[in-house]
C-alpha cells in the first residue's frame, strides 16, 4: 500500500500476450521512431509466468535501469526498438541483477533497480544513455514525460507494438514528498507494463516508473522512484560492478 497516502498501489508490469493493440499509451500518442534511444524493453523469466515486459532506460554500455518490482529469475534486454518487430534491435542478456537494498515490496519505497548487461551495448543513433538528474537539478520540474510499451488504455490487457509517450505535471503532493517519490495525476500516465521506464524532465531521467492507484474521480495518482535521492547507491554499484 502507498503508505503516506493510504492508498493501495498496483504494480504496472504485464505479459506482452496476444495481438497488440494499436491505441495509445493512456492519454498519449506514439513517440517519433528512436526519438527516445535511451528506452530499453527488458523481458523478464518468472516462474508464474514464461515471459513479462518492463521498461528500462540505458545509463551506459554495461548497465541499464528499471524498477525492482520488475525482479525475475532471468532478463533479456532490448535496445534501439521503436516496434517489437524491429529487426535491427540489439537483444542482450543480464548478466546480474542488483535490485535496492533496502526496496519494500509493501510499500514499493526504494523501487529501483540496475541491470548488468553481459556484454557491452554497441552505441548507435538509435542507441544511447540518458543523463540522470542530481540534487543540482530542479527539485520539481513541470515539464515531464513518459513512454513505454505497456497498457493503452485501463480497459484493455494487450501492450503497443509501438513506443507509446505522454507528457505529465509533477505535483508537490505532502505525502509524496515525505515518501521521497515524485507523484503526477491525472487521465493521462504510465499504464500497465511500462514500470521501470524513465520519467524524463529537462533531457535528464529524474524518476523510474513505479505505481498507480485508482482515484475517486476516475484518474490516477501515478508514481516515480526519485533517482537524485538514490545516487549514492547508482555510483557504488557501477563503480564496482
Amino acid at each position: 500500500m502507498f503508505i503516506c497516502c493510504n492508498l493501495a498501489v498496483l504494480m504496472l508490469v504485464l505479459t506482452f500476450a496476444g495481438q497488440a493493440h494499436a491505441g495509445k499509451i493512456i492519454g498519449g500518442h506514439e513517440a517519433k521512431p528512436h526519438s527516445r534511444p535511451y528506452m530499453v524493453l527488458v523481458e523478464r523469466k518468472t516462474p508464474e509466468k514464461p515471459t513479462e515486459h518492463c521498461g528500462g532506460f540505458l545509463l551506459n554500455e554495461d548497465f541499464v535501469m528499471t524498477a525492482a518490482h520488475c525482479q525475475a529469475m532471468s532478463y533479456n534486454v532490448f535496445l534501439g526498438m521503436h516496434s517489437y518487430l524491429d529487426k535491427q534491435k540489439q537483444k542482450l542478456p543480464v548478466k546480474q541483477a542488483f535490485p535496492h537494498k533496502n526496496y519494500h515490496e509493501e510499500n514499493f519505497k526504494n523501487d529501483i533497480m540496475l541491470l548488468k548487461l553481459s556484454s557491452k551495448a554497441k552505441f548507435t543513433n538509435n542507441v544511447k544513455p540518458i543523463d540522470l538528474a542530481d540534487s543540482t537539478d530542479d527539485p520539481l520540474p513541470k515539464s515531464c514525460s513518459v513512454a513505454g510499451w505497456g497498457w493503452t488504455s485501463k480497459e484493455n490487457n494487450m501492450m503497443s507494438p509501438n513506443l507509446m509517450e505522454v507528457n505529465v505535471t509533477l505535483i508537490d503532493k505532502r505525502c509524496c514528498a515525505k515518501k521521497n517519490v515524485f507523484c503526477s495525476k491525472g487521465k493521462k500516465g504510465p499504464g500497465k507494463g511500462d514500470s521501470g521506464g524513465p520519467l524524463v524532465c529537462e533531457g535528464k531521467a529524474y524518476g523510474v516508473v513505479s505505481a498507480n492507484k485508482y482515484l475517486t474521480n476516475g484518474s490516477m495518482l501515478y508514481k516515480y522512484t526519485k533517482i537524485a535521492d538514490n545516487q549514492e547507491w547508482i555510483d557504488d554499484i557501477m563503480k564496482k560492478f
